[in-house]
């Protein structure tokens, strides 16, 4: 078999930078539609569903997706795929409901840092049980520290005065987004090997996403009342679309330089971004330019001091 070319490493990361530039952006569309509505699950479901429908046109384009839509039916059918690998959705689908609630309110850094946050400690949980496509990670000091960096960036966030403007359970929710992200991206990576295609592996996460939002959302409606209609701004619905695109972006990504480098640099882009949309366009509740950056900062360092990894990719 002819091994495909693989990306020089600047171009990589390139690729990977645009991957958290375009979900920083996907927050903030989020969360100004989640205002919009009224509801940030419907405002997620919204997101999730364009983003189902843009991935099936894909899916249909390409004959490999195809096959392994096939292998992923024939695995669910023959339960020989555990039904748990199907679930991976659902944790996305917490992350757009996490946008369309809090994004609009807090602003895109500090939503990101709290996501960077609760991802990487997840992350050192499950790499140290096994639980990913990698196998068992060992916890070394440089992981250790790199996590307790990620909870020092959110005690700079949270300083000054943002606990009086943003009540806590909104303040937590990122960091719960963040902790389901690690599991999603673990459980879809055990899937993708499983089906050999990890756009089949993606197709079955928004499958499951969108599930659990219609739920989701059908249960906020019957106890809130109904959203707001719909905006018109044709740019608000583009976060479906940003969705795919870095998902497709980033199985092409992982396949040619693995998933340390695509992480290291989807969070920094992702951090760059969310400091400039929030400079420039600043939410209500959102922290200083001060702790923007003090708290990014010792993000980036939290990714940095984990860059030993590199070794095992």
């Amino acid at each position: 078999m002819t091994q495909a070319r693989r990306l020089s490493p600047p171009l990589a990361l390139g690729g990977a930078v645009a991957i958290g530039v375009m979900t920083a952006i996907q927050a903030r569309i989020n969360g100004v539609l989640g205002v919009e509505v009224g509801n940030g699950i419907v405002a997620g479901l919204i997101s999730f569903s364009v983003g189902l429908a843009a991935l099936a046109v894909v899916i249909v384009c390409i004959p490999s997706a195809r096959r392994g839509v096939g292998r992923l039916l024939g695995g669910i059918r023959d339960r020989t795929i555990p039904f748990w690998m199907l679930l991976g959705g659902a944790c996305g689908a917490l992350t757009v409901s996490t946008q369309g609630i809090t994004a609009g309110v807090l602003g895109v850094s500090l939503f990101t840092v709290g996501v960077v946050a609760g991802q990487t400690l997840h992350g050192l949980v499950l790499d140290r049980i096994g639980f990913g496509p990698a196998g068992v990670v060992a916890i070394t000091p440089g992981r250790v520290l790199g996590g307790a960096l990620a909870l020092a960036a959110v005690g700079i966030s949270l300083s000054g005065d943002v606990l009086a403007t943003a009540p806590l359970w909104m303040l937590l929710l990122p960091f719960a987004a963040g902790v389901g992200i690690a599991w999603q991206a673990a459980t879809n990576g055990r899937l993708s090997q499983r089906v050999r295609s990890p756009l089949a592996a993606t197709f079955m996460s928004f499958i499951a996403g969108t599930i659990a939002l219609l739920v989701a959302a059908g249960i906020s409606i019957a106890v809130r009342g109904a959203p707001d209609a719909p905006p018109t701004e044709p740019w608000l619905y583009l976060g479906g679309f940003l969705g795919a695109a870095y998902i497709l972006l980033g199985a092409f990504i992982v396949a040619q330089t693995g998933v340390l480098l695509m992480g290291l640099g989807s969070v920094l882009g992702q951090l760059a971004t969310s400091v400039i949309i929030d400079l420039i366009w600043p939410a209500a509740a959102g922290p200083a330019p001060w702790q923007i950056i003090g708290m990014v900062v010792v993000a980036v360092a939290s990714v940095a001091v984990a860059l030993p990894r590199s070794r095992r990719n």
